[in-house]
C-alpha cells in the first residue's frame, strides 16, 4: 500500500491510495462470472457497454445503431436509454446528454461459461473486411496489458472505417479474438446455436483447431473465435461525426428492462 503526503494550506497531510491496479483481463472473467442469461428463457443479466451522446442527436444515434443491428454489425438488437440524472453502474447520466446501454461481446464469453466452456478473450483488434469478407486483424491491444478497453482505445483513434464498410463492403471495423479449447467444439457450436436463434449473433470467424485465425496463431488444442465488437455502432456515430462517449463493459444490466431496436425506429 502505498503512502502520499498531500500538502495544504493548513500543512501537511496523509492520504492513503489502496484501490488495486485492475487490468482488463480480470475484469472480463468477473464480468462473465456475472452473466446469468439463460437463452432459453431469455431471463437474466448481460453485460453491457454504455455509451453517452447529445440528447439532441439522440434520433441520428438511433437511426444510425438501427442500421448497424440490420447490417450484423452487432451483438443484440436489445438496448436501453438512461436520461439525465438517471444511473447505471458508477456512471450517471448528465444533463442534456442520454446514455444507451448495448450488449457487450464479452456477454458471449459469459454465455460459454454457463455452457461449461473455457473462454480466454484474448485481444481486441479492428479487423479489415474486403468485399463483405474479414481478411485480417490489422491492430490489436491485449486484454492483460492494459486497464483500459482496447476498443475504447482503438476507437479513439480513428482508424476505422464501419461507415465505409457498410457503403462498400470494404473497411476496417471492430472485433476480438477469445481462444476456446478444441474438445469443448460441440458445446461451442450448440450454444452459438442456441445464441443466434435468440437473436444475439456477431460472430465473424470460427477458426479450426491449431489453425491461424484472421493471421492470428493461436494457441496448441484451441480454435480462434472472432467475435464483432458490440461498440462498432458507437463506432459509426463517430464516424458520422457526432459526439458519443463511450464505456465499454461498464455494468450488468438485467435484459428484461432492454427493449428491441424496432421498437424505437
Amino acid at each position: 500500500m502505498a503512502a502520499f503526503l498531500i500538502q495544504t494550506h493548513s500543512g501537511v497531510g496523509m492520504q492513503e491510495y489502496s484501490k488495486p491496479v485492475l487490468f482488463m483481463s480480470s475484469k472480463i472473467v468477473d464480468m462473465m462470472f456475472k452473466t446469468t442469461l439463460d437463452l432459453s428463457t431469455m431471463e437474466g443479466d448481460i453485460i453491457a457497454n454504455v455509451s453517452i451522446v447529445r440528447e439532441d442527436d439522440l434520433d441520428r444515434v438511433l437511426e444510425i445503431m438501427g442500421v448497424a443491428f440490420n447490417s450484423g454489425l452487432s451483438i443484440s438488437p436489445f438496448f436501453r436509454l438512461f436520461h439525465a440524472g438517471e444511473t447505471i453502474g458508477s456512471l450517471k447520466i448528465p444533463p442534456g446528454k442520454v446514455g444507451i446501454a448495448t450488449m457487450c461481446s464479452i456477454t458471449i464469453d459469459g454465455l460459454l461459461l454457463k455452457s461449461g466452456v473455457l473462454s480466454n478473450p484474448k485481444f481486441g483488434g479492428v479487423v479489415q473486411i474486403h468485399n463483405g469478407l474479414p481478411v485480417r486483424f490489422t491492430d490489436v491491444l491485449t486484454y492483460t496489458s492494459t486497464t483500459i478497453d482496447p476498443l475504447e482505445v482503438l476507437m479513439s483513434q480513428d482508424i476505422t472505417s464501419v461507415l465505409q464498410m457498410l457503403h462498400t463492403g470494404s473497411g476496417k471495423i471492430l472485433a476480438n479474438l477469445r481462444e476456446l479449447h478444441m474438445s469443448a467444439r460441440d458445446e461451442i457450436d450448440r450454444t452459438l446455436y442456441d445464441m443466434m436463434e435468440v437473436g444475439i449473433s456477431g460472430i465473424l470467424e470460427v477458426g479450426e483447431p491449431n489453425s491461424r485465425v484472421l493471421d492470428v496463431p493461436v494457441e496448441r488444442d484451441h480454435l480462434g473465435l472472432v467475435v464483432i465488437s458490440g461498440t462498432n455502432p458507437m463506432a459509426i456515430v463517430k464516424e458520422s461525426g457526432m459526439s458519443i462517449w463511450t464505456h465499454a463493459m461498464s455494468s450488468i444490466i438485467d435484459i428484461a428492462s432492454m427493449r428491441h431496436i424496432e421498437d424505437f425506429i
